[in-house]
């Protein structure tokens, strides 16, 4: 049987769900930007609860998704949306009561740096107030009303009367949302085997209190949600197929780059070298946050196995802080020759800080004002606000002492270090122990992502450097484990990880070496290279959708039928397949102009933001609904190509396909804020600042593709070359993907004849080190290769660069745009220089290199060189 959040997607396929209404954005804080993933959850519960075929009563939900993923934002997003559905009363619990502190702070202090509603909530037109309560005998009926609770606590008051405390009463005739956080410990009974009818009678277990007073009701909501969910038990799966409304594992969470990057740094060192290694690594990182002008506070936690070895570790760290030396700091840096500590020293060494003015700045970030300890139970509820606030500007810590109190629960974004404190391994067999299971559950909830932008092109909410290796700011989106040097703890450590779904993926780092010839060339000392800029563009003169959305094929698969069945067991033990007959057809790729009209409009009103009043606030040319359909510059030219079991699509299958393409328009439309254009004038700067060695991080594909030598032995015959030895390829090797070694190697061809003309010829891969912006658009574009031309004449030289883009062809058609661009540069960029001189600079683009469809223009753009 498929999980509820499976039979959910394949509505969405055909377009039967319901999208997230707008008043839930409008009444969260407008701090916090709802990601797709969190929309995708909102709609998933909407378009389930509001299926009177599909949804049970009472209903019960479980949202399973990675921690960091801002469960609590869907907490209160869904208390707005109940809040619109007549519910009232709201049951928040959990098994521990530093998470029911932590999320009171949330729902109800305004002053929280996390809180998570808008400043006025307004609901129906009129104020809605967020209340606590310690039971719903007198709640307000105009208000959200919350009661707080541990899961111990509901069940002691369930079965023990105590006055002002929830009873039965609560629940008798009241319908009542109940939001279970880390619901994993909820379903503990689940996992048992199963009792006999009258130990189930008798057994009153947390379960079994919150399933009594739940089906009370069958208009009550119950709303779980966990990171950690088992489905890989029988008994759990049996229980949540049905319930799992929506799946984001820590996976697919940090595959989408909502996490930091997980690192571990092993060394054969004291516990406490480790120690000051760490504080090292946290001081350089600050340094680099403020060197962008990021007023970003790392955070360091300590993580011991007892108690009594954490309180006495912090004892001695903050003694050994007090009365640290640089010779000290000297002596530990000579230890190990790790590159990420090297990289931290010769910043150190390079911005004129040294050790003793280290020693210094560490004295004082970390010493025992800055330091704060989670171990005793009344410590920790006391200083729980504080630890979950260590991102503030006002918050002082920069070091956290620990043993097991924030294994859950705990929010906190600037954690980048963790060093573990004990070097025991505390497997047995082929089992991976709870302890390691538990510290890699403490790193996935480090690993939350500590949002930072330095331009407006960025994402804030998502990693920037993967591939950008040499960039300082890849340390800001790193959390290093720090820990012994013990191969075989990494490997359980590194098993555990893949257990939580943080696999460690086959990734290889290539270095592009400029050779020293082309660096000794004056072209490269003295030249330049001509780049341009984005502008804002009034949005009185927009007069359509982005390129890249609106000259864009759109695939989707609905409804192939596709089947198979397997015998895995056949005679001789042989694999043997039965195959079910089934046939797909796709059809070809129409425009929406040429769809029918009512169809697509249809489609349309499924989007609040293609209503036309809207539409006109982001597009003030648009004179109609129509003119967004059928004009080329809107949705007219957007091109779709459907596989179906239908040989002609019927109507339902062209809707479902519509409302497919035309949620994507939506997403890109609503995104919109300023509208730029990329200028026609090209500006320069020198060939040697622009380009530089460059350190990429690869995960390898296929052999004789990315990330692998263009003179590897992989490469097919024909593209291998030792580029190492052509003077004409600015650096050592090519590291590209297969179209762009078969470029490099048809380029090679051209050398002779471009040699009689020029009297230099180097082409130069463009690792990211340049980005030009389209003219119509302003939309950012890394060409993957400059070819740069020189030739001398009687009053200085000419020189020619021409961007150039190898391109897979299963991209030509979606990236269309960019090869617009490219074939524009040549009549509207307009060269400008910092200096007078008679020298000719131009600039050209050529048609996409491409083997299968794009042979014939390319070859014409290179005989015209």
């Amino acid at each position: 049987m498929p999980f509820l959040y499976e039979q959910l997607d394949t509505l969405r396929e055909f377009g039967s769900y319901t999208e997230i209404p707008p008043y839930i954005q409008e009444n969260v804080n407008q701090r916090f930007e709802l990601r797709p993933y969190q929309i995708g959850a909102f709609e998933n519960f909407i378009t389930y609860f509001e299926n009177e075929k599909m949804c049970r009563k009472p209903t019960q939900t479980l949202f399973h998704m990675a921690t960091g993923s801002g469960k609590t934002m869907i907490m209160a997003g869904l208390m707005l949306y109940l809040y619109k559905k007549g519910y009232r009363n709201f049951l928040f619990f959990v098994n521990l009561s530093n998470i029911v502190n932590k999320t009171r702070e949330n729902f109800l202090n305004a002053l929280s740096s996390k809180y998570l509603f808008a400043d006025e909530i307004r609901l129906n037109g009129e104020r809605v107030q967020i209340k606590e309560v310690s039971n719903f005998q007198y709640s307000d009926d105009d208000a959200i009303n919350i009661c707080f609770t541990t899961t111990q606590g509901l069940h002691s008051d369930m079965w023990t009367a105590k006055e002002n405390a929830l009873s039965d009463d609560d629940f008798a005739n009241k319908k009542v949302v109940f939001i279970s956080d880390e619901a994993h410990h909820l379903n503990v009974d689940t996992k048992a085997l199963a009792k006999n009818k009258d130990e189930q009678d008798n057994y009153k277990s947390w379960e079994y209190t919150v399933r009594r007073i739940f089906e009370m009701n069958k208009d009550n909501v119950l709303l779980e949600f966990t990171a950690t969910c088992d489905i890989h038990n029988p008994q759990i799966r049996a229980e949540y197929e049905s319930k799992i409304v929506y799946d984001y594992p820590l996976s697919k969470f940090r595959a989408d780059g909502y996490s930091k990057e997980i690192k571990t740094l092993r060394s054969d060192v004291s516990v406490m070298e480790r120690a000051i290694q760490a504080i090292m690594l946290s001081q350089y990182r600050l340094k680099v946050f403020q060197d962008n002008r990021l007023s970003v506070k790392p955070v360091v936690l300590f993580k011991a196995a007892k108690i009594a070895d954490s309180n006495a570790f912090m004892e001695d760290f903050i003694d050994t802080v007090k009365n640290l030396t640089g010779d000290e700091l000297r002596r530990v840096s000579e230890l190990t020759d790790n590159e990420t500590l090297g990289e931290a020293y010769a910043y150190f060494e390079k911005n004129g800080i040294s050790f003793e003015q280290l020693a210094q700045e560490l004295r004082d970030d970390f010493s025992a004002e800055h330091c704060i300890s989670a171990n005793d139970d009344k410590e920790a509820a006391a200083r729980q606000i504080a630890l979950n606030s260590l991102e503030d500007a006002t918050n002082p810590y920069r070091a956290v002492f620990e043993v097991k109190k924030l294994d859950e629960g705990w929010d906190v974004l600037n954690l980048f270090d963790i060093v573990r404190l004990y070097e025991t391994r505390q497997s047995s067999g082929k089992r991976i122990s709870p302890a390691t299971i538990s510290e890699a559950q403490l790193i996935g909830r480090g690993a939350r992502y500590c949002p930072f932008q330095i331009d407006d092109e960025q994402e804030k909410y998502k990693r920037k450097y993967d591939t950008d290796i040499d960039n300082p700011l890849r340390i800001c989106e790193e959390l290093y484990y720090h820990c012994q040097n013990d191969s075989r703890y990494i490997g359980e450590l590194n098993n555990a990880l893949r257990e939580i779904g943080v696999d460690i993926e086959n990734k290889t780092v290539r270095t592009y070496v400029l050779k020293d010839t082309f660096k000794a060339d004056s072209l490269y000392r003295e030249g330049f290279v001509f780049t341009n800029d984005r502008v804002e563009k009034s949005r009185n003169d927009v007069d359509g959708l982005l390129p890249s959305v609106r000259e864009h094929i759109y695939a989707v698969k609905l409804s192939t039928g596709s089947s198979g069945e397997d015998t895995i067991f056949g005679a001789g033990n042989a694999l043997t397949e039965k195959a079910v007959a089934t046939y797909t057809y796709r059809t070809d790729i129409q425009t929406i102009a040429d769809m029918n009209y009512a169809i697509v409009h249809k489609a349309l009103c499924k989007y609040s933001v293609f209503k036309f009043n809207t539409l006109k606030s982001y597009f003030p040319n648009l004179k109609s609904t129509r003119e967004f359909i059928t004009s080329p510059n809107y949705l007219g030219a957007i091109k779709i190509e459907i596989t179906s079991k239908y040989e002609t699509p019927t109507p339902s299958i062209l809707f479902s396909a519509c409302v497919n393409v035309l949620g994507k328009v939506a997403e890109s439309v609503s995104d919109i804020e300023i509208t730029y254009v990329g200028t026609t004038e090209f500006k320069p700067t020198r060939i040697s600042e622009m380009f530089k060695d460059k350190k990429c991080n690869y995960t390898i594909v296929h052999d004789g593709g990315l990330g692998y030598s263009q003179n590897d032995a992989s490469v097919p015959n024909g593209w291998k070359i030792d580029l190492s030895k052509e003077d004409w390829f600015a650096f050592e090797d090519n590291f590209g993907t297969s179209e762009e070694k078969a470029f490099v190697a048809y380029f090679k061809s051209f050398i002779p004849h471009l040699k009689e003309k020029y009297d230099k010829v180097f082409l130069v891969r463009n690792e990211r080190q340049l980005h030009i912006y389209s003219f119509d658009g302003g939309e950012r574009f890394e060409p993957d290769y400059l070819l740069f031309l020189h030739k001398q004449n009687d009053a200085g030289y000419e020189q020619l660069q021409v961007f150039i883009e190898p391109k897979g062809t299963h991209l030509i058609a979606d990236d269309k745009w960019k090869e617009d661009f490219l074939l524009e540069i040549e009549d509207k960029a307009v060269t400008t220089k910092i200096f007078v001189d008679d020298n000719k600079y131009k600039i050209w683009g050529f048609h996409f290199f491409n083997t299968d469809v794009r042979m014939n223009e390319f070859k014409k753009d290179m005989e015209r060189l």
